[in-house]
């Protein structure tokens, strides 16, 4: 199964595989290089494939837990001050993307979108101290009866786009999905001080299933 952001990427991708393996397959006598560029173009595309991979996820709901919104892992555990939203302290939890990561974005609680906004930014590597303030992101705010909690998508060196499907008002569901962010990127989630973290620094998360935290 391929997430929707990827249908255009993979059909151009199908097309230049055929191309390029029919006209040197015609063209190229020497049947070694034939096979090279099979190969080569083989693995373009599987690559291609993989990184617009949606696979199905079993979210368990739960008003009271918090889930991954992307597959990574855990780079940042520290309180902060939230200055764009809140403008309080919050703790802020960090999950980092690597190319192979599966890249869906998906809301970690139930709720309403109470908040969301855009901003253009640097392309600064996504572990940069600063990738969170001055690199291209979007800011989302999500609030239910028990909670109300902040995530952010942020393009890193190779991510040169971040689609957001959230949109203000709308009522969403834990687990759905909420975006997509194409290449190597991170994801900060900021929850209240004092909130029950279940994951540690390193560890490696599922977007949709693993808890990061309960309140």
């Amino acid at each position: 199964m391929f997430h929707k952001e990827g249908y255009k990427i993979i059909s151009i991708a199908i097309v230049l595989f055929l191309a390029i393996n029919v006209a040197s397959y015609v063209s190229i006598q020497i049947e070694e290089w034939v096979y090279v560029i099979f190969v080569v173009t083989l693995i373009f595309l599987i690559i291609v494939l993989q990184f617009f991979r949606n696979p199905k996820r079993l979210t368990d709901i739960n008003d009271t837990t918090i889930v991954a919104p992307v597959d990574g892992k855990v780079v940042v555990i520290e309180e902060v001050f939230e200055k764009e939203y809140f403008k309080e302290n919050r703790l802020q939890v960090s999950i980092f993307m690597s190319p192979i990561n599966v890249h869906v974005t998906r809301y970690p609680i139930n709720g309403q979108v109470v908040y969301s906004k855009y901003h253009p930014g640097k392309y600064l590597v996504a572990w940069h101290p600063k990738s969170s303030e001055e690199n291209e992101r979007t800011t989302v705010v999500v609030k239910n009866h028990l909670v109300e909690i902040l995530y952010r998508q942020i393009a890193g060196a190779l991510a040169k786009r971040i689609v957001n499907y959230a949109k203000e008002e709308e009522k969403v569901i834990q687990g759905s999905d909420s975006g997509f962010i194409k290449f190597g990127s991170r994801v900060d989630l900021y929850l209240p001080v004092g909130t029950k973290i279940n994951v540690s620094l390193n560890q490696k998360v599922k977007g949709g299933e693993s808890i990061i935290a309960n309140f």
